[in-house]
């Protein structure tokens, strides 16, 4: 039997890695998109007439218009703004408002101010630094990406072959339809559609896995423990499918008693350590 504590003991702070924190390809990608606009509005830097050139500039250079959003650090381009006068749903893939409709926008939104009184330079410049801070907000979607990559060169380095004896991203009905399982059970008799992160062909079962790795506390722990303890329960009958965890995080700690019911009913719980220390070759190969 496995102690609890001693398996949590060995969950991890962090599994970043160097591209974790900026994906700075991504960044220049998105600046390079809208980088001669953006030139073309460098023009009213320190613009003593700044409200009239830049009606000037939507007249003669429209797409112009659909870079103005990310300067607010905003990636859409429907904006709604209120004011005494009223509300104002404005577009920036189209004109939808006059353009002096959008001269005082950018007069409100102080994006005028912005470039007439040279708090910036450079408007390239400029988005290259609000495009890195908006990447960091995608650290959370990266940071679960990571686990998923950590467990699939444990996969391979365990002399699986994707396609072949282990599958990404497969749900119930691929499942039932590649090696004639039931999955009834998981599924609420085929009513919902369950989406496994990985799928691994072992020699005496097929072992559907979910991966996740939890920095900080919150709801969605509780939440992830109570459903993976439910779909246990569901399959813990099933002799030709197994479910496997993959699992790590100080998050955990907060969340540690829900963690502790699914731990002692899920048989194939496992966290980073026990992927190091070869649990993939020992039990589902």
């Amino acid at each position: 039997m496995r102690n609890f504590d001693e398996w949590l003991a060995a969950f991890r702070p962090s599994i970043a890695d160097y591209k974790y924190y900026v994906d700075f390809e991504k960044v220049f990608t998105n600046v390079e998109a809208i980088k001669i606009p953006l030139n073309i509005l460098n023009s009213l830097i320190g613009s003593k007439n700044i409200e009239s050139e830049f009606e000037g500039i939507l007249k003669k250079y429209p797409e112009t218009l659909a870079c103005i959003p990310i300067l607010l650090a905003k990636r859409e381009l429907d904006i709604m703004a209120m004011d005494q006068e009223g509300q104002v749903d404005f577009r920036f893939n189209e004109f939808n408002c006059s353009i002096s409709d959008y001269t005082k926008f950018m007069r409100k939104t102080g994006l005028f101010d912005l470039m007439q009184n040279h708090i910036v330079n450079n408007l390239v410049d400029y988005v290259t630094g609000v495009e890195t801070g908006l990447d960091s907000n995608g650290r959370k979607n990266r940071g679960g990406h990571l686990m998923e990559d950590l467990v699939e060169s444990f996969l391979k380095k365990a002399g699986l072959v994707k396609g072949i004896t282990y599958f990404k991203e497969m749900y119930i009905h691929e499942i039932e339809s590649k090696w004639g399982i039931d999955l009834s059970s998981i599924s609420n008799q085929g009513s919902a559609e369950k989406r496994f992160d990985f799928v691994v062909k072992g020699k005496n079962a097929v072992y559907g896995i979910e991966t996740n790795f939890y920095t900080s506390s919150g709801s969605k722990l509780n939440e992830t423990a109570r459903s993976y303890k439910t779909i246990t329960m569901e399959t813990k009958d099933l002799r030709h499918f197994k479910f496997v965890w993959f699992t790590d995080g100080l998050g955990w700690i907060s969340a540690r008693n829900n963690l502790k019911e699914t731990f002692d009913v899920l048989e194939h719980l496992y966290c980073i350590r026990d992927l190091e220390n070869g649990i993939i070759t020992k039990v589902l190969i």
